[in-house]
């Protein structure tokens, strides 16, 4: 196994050059000139000239990208310039917003699909059935963005049942004490309920519009893969042996399903990780996503690249977990 996760790694780098190019060279096509933005509108055409070249701007691209990769190779993302801080910095601070998110997001999907797919392949072409694949069709194509707003309509503007959509936790509320940065754990951790309260309105109606599109995706995955493994002999030979159907459907059916979702599941997690932008801008939550909408707005090239590039490393990583993660719920997998 450890020669089968050492190759792997291997394959990542060029993958991850590939994507550390692409990133770079989308990035200076971008309308915008950093220099103007950082120096000001009316700032003197030599002043502007001097900060591009302290910027490094005026090199050759093929110059510009050998330096970023040296950058890399330190453990360097380069600096935000609309921020002043290093990107780590920003990311270090602003990450933990993001996960929070994320892991909300991806056990709402999870609590939900699961079952659903469950029952809908069990009850195949039922109501239930019926119901479920709608509602994963309009799950799939309603737009994030559309979703954000109407649920702010709907829960804060009309029925005032959700707290004003501005971050992660209420102006007259202090956040918990600083533990993992996750203010639901670090809530529960300080004993300030409150706190725990006030960081779960706030994030309750963002982790369900991020949530709404893996929802539809996972839930159409497990009822396909529990459709394919109920049709097998052996769960017609568990059936005939006069087993309870509930102990067929969860102890043989769905371990058995539960394989090929996971890959599927292991993908939603990194896309929720890395695909949050949209509904951090809505929310106004202070995570990655809004950090790297304020740095496209100001033509900031490293935190663009370095957000790419992190996602890239986190899907990788990903996708190398859950295949190892198939060793143990099937033991007759064997890596090589």
């Amino acid at each position: 196994m450890v020669n089968y996760i050492l190759r792997r790694i291997v394959f990542m780098i060029p993958g991850l050059i590939g994507i550390a190019l692409i990133t770079f060279i989308i990035s200076r096509v971008l309308p915008g000139d950093p220099a103007v933005m950082l120096a000001g509108e009316q700032a003197p055409p030599a002043v502007v000239e001097k900060i591009r070249q302290e910027m490094g701007l005026n090199n050759p691209l093929y110059v510009q990208f050998v330096d970023y990769i040296k950058q890399l190779l330190q453990g360097d993302f380069g600096l935000a310039w609309h921020t002043g801080n290093t990107v780590l910095g920003d990311f270090a601070t602003r990450f933990p917003a993001t996960l929070e998110l994320t892991i909300a997001s991806f056990i709402i999907a999870v609590l939900v699909a699961v079952p659903v797919g469950i029952i809908a392949a069990t009850k195949k072409e039922s109501v239930v059935d019926h119901i479920s694949r709608i509602f994963s069709l309009i799950g799939a194509c309603v737009p994030v963005f559309w979703l954000g707003l109407i649920l702010i309509s709907i829960f804060y503007s009309k029925l005032g049942w959700a707290p004003a959509p501005l971050g992660r936790i209420g102006e007259d509320i202090n956040p918990p004490t600083h533990v993992t940065g996750l203010y639901l754990l670090d809530s529960l951790l300080s004993g300030d309920f409150i706190a725990f309260q006030k960081a779960l309105s706030h994030l309750i109606l963002p982790a369900i519009c991020l949530s709404t599109g893996t929802m539809a995706i996972i839930a159409r995955m497990m009822r396909s893969s529990m459709l394919e493994v109920i049709g097998q002999d052996f769960i017609r030979t568990a059936r005939a042996k006069g087993i309870y159907e509930r102990t067929v459907i969860l102890k043989h059916a769905l371990v058995n399903a539960l394989i090929p979702t996971l890959t599927v599941l292991g993908l939603q997690f990194g896309y929720l990780l890395g695909g949050a932008v949209i509904t951090e801008t809505i929310f106004a939550w202070p995570g990655i996503g809004g950090y790297v909408t304020e740095s496209i707005l100001a033509t900031d090239y490293a935190p663009i690249q370095a957000f790419t590039l992190i996602s890239a490393i986190l899907y990788s990583v990903i996708n190398l977990a859950v295949d190892l993660l198939y060793g143990f719920i099937d033991p007759r997998i064997r890596y090589e």
